[in-house]
């Protein structure tokens, strides 16, 4: 590798799934491209639930074979209440208008891997252990400084800049872009178990939420037999944390008795990991010479198993939208402004149900959903990630969003309450975490 700027039409910065797959799709029309990732691959990430949405665009990637070997089935995501002392399946074989019927859950080293090797066969020059530095923008293209981990220097120019830097959110954090989600604030504590019990069959790969005092909870079972476990929590009770992570996540696991169950005879295989804040967002998605795809834009709250498919799509949208722009320049501000337009939207949708998760009235609803009108199917595809287009989907979601609000009204103080508390729960707060997130 030359240490002299090499000139390609389009530079990434991350090849995580995001990242991986722009390089795949733009590689394919034949586009000069090249991703450049800190990281060596295969690497742990968290955040191993996939949707059925997904499955689509795995197609069109052509990795769906790939996928399917390192994947476990995921036919439902299941809700447990302890409140309610009741369980409630969704089954995305009952989606509206014929959804993909189930999605997997994976080893994201697994996973991503197959998606970076992937770009590599489609043709895009896929350099790891690369930490880019700087970027500069200049009326020709952009340039970026990267060095490799041996300490080598590199310099890239490319016409073009996706950031797709995950939550080191590259461009967002060097430009003063990056901001405090005002609504929503949320951290983490997550481990992975051996001997965790399983439910059987068809229902071995459903993904189980379950709530607790302090927010809610993740059970994913894995193909090799571990299961992923994490509870995402209001900050000020992870600050309340005066023990190790491990002992302090086992204890928080014991306050929900559903999900201890099956827990209780089960082995934490590595010391558990806690995160900081969860959430940020951006001021805007784009600007010139460059875009911001997946977490390198914004992150919600991982309660929906979002991440991955908002990460993926907003690259596949991204890709189009680069590519028309460099075939033709004079339309890029509509494509880009059309780009930002629907990738918030979908964020949106997401956001709206994420803002509500632990208020008692969406609890409610979730354990005993009622089909009036096609709600509940529309609310199954919504799971499934139905998200970016109006129609049918669209039109029955806005429905229970005003089912919600008409239920809040009628429980007008349980609802305040809960507001009140809320609003108190999500104000920042300095977190003691393990994985360098503050």
């Amino acid at each position: 590798m030359n240490p002299s700027p090499e000139q390609h039409d389009i530079a990434i910065i991350g090849a995580g799934p995001a990242g991986s797959t722009a390089a795949a799709l733009l590689a394919a029309r034949g586009y000069r491209v090249i991703a450049l990732d800190k990281d060596r691959h295969p690497r742990f990430h968290i955040g191993e639930s996939l949707l059925p949405l997904n499955l689509p665009l795995f197609e069109r990637l052509g990795v769906a074979d790939d996928v399917a070997r390192v994947g476990l089935v995921k036919r439902a995501a299941e809700f447990h209440s302890q409140e309610h002392n009741a369980s409630q399946k969704f089954f995305f074989s009952d989606a509206w208008n014929g959804k993909p019927g189930y999605a997997y859950q994976v080893r994201r080293a697994e996973f991503d891997h197959v998606l970076l090797n992937n770009a590599r066969a489609k043709g895009a020059q896929v350099i790891e252990g690369c930490k880019v530095e700087q970027v500069q923008v200049d009326g020709d293209g952009v340039r970026l400084t990267a060095k490799l981990d041996d300490g080598a220097p590199l310099e890239v120019r490319a016409r073009f800049l996706i950031d797709a830097s995950g939550r080191e959110t590259f461009m967002s954090g060097r430009q003063g872009l990056k901001q405090k989600n005002p609504k929503h604030a949320s951290a983490a504590l997550y481990g992975h178990f051996r001997n965790a019990r399983r439910w059987t069959g068809d229902d071995e790969g459903n993904i189980s939420i379950y709530w607790f005092q302090h927010g809610w909870m993740w059970f994913i079972p894995l193909a090799d037999g571990t299961t992923s476990v994490g509870a995402v929590c209001w900050p000020y009770y992870l600050k309340s944390r005066d023990t190790d992570p491990s002992t302090f996540f086992i204890n928080t696991l014991k306050t929900a008795p559903m999900l201890w169950e099956r827990l209780k005879d089960a082995e934490l295989i590595a010391p558990a990991t806690a995160t900081g804040n969860y959430t940020y967002l951006s001021s805007q998605m784009y600007g010139d010479r460059y875009v911001m795809v997946g977490d390198a834009f914004a992150f919600l709250d991982p309660v929906f198993s979002s991440g991955v498919y908002l990460a993926m799509s907003s690259a596949e949208f991204a890709a189009d939208a680069v590519d028309g722009a460099l075939r033709d320049p004079a339309s890029a501000p509509a494509r880009f402004a059309a780009f930002d337009k629907r990738v918030r939207g979908g964020l949106a949708t997401f956001a709206w149900m994420i803002y509500r998760m632990t208020s008692p009235v969406m609890r409610d609803l979730l354990m005993e959903p009622r089909d009036t009108l096609g709600v509940k199917r529309a609310v199954i595809s919504f799971l499934a990630g139905d998200v970016y287009f109006p129609g049918p989907v669209r039109r029955r979601i806005y429905a229970f969003r005003a089912i919600y609000y008409l239920s809040a009204l009628l429980n007008w103080r349980r609802a305040l309450r809960a507001m009140r508390m809320r609003k108190r729960a999500i104000q920042p707060q300095a977190i003691l975490a393990t994985d360098g997130s503050g």
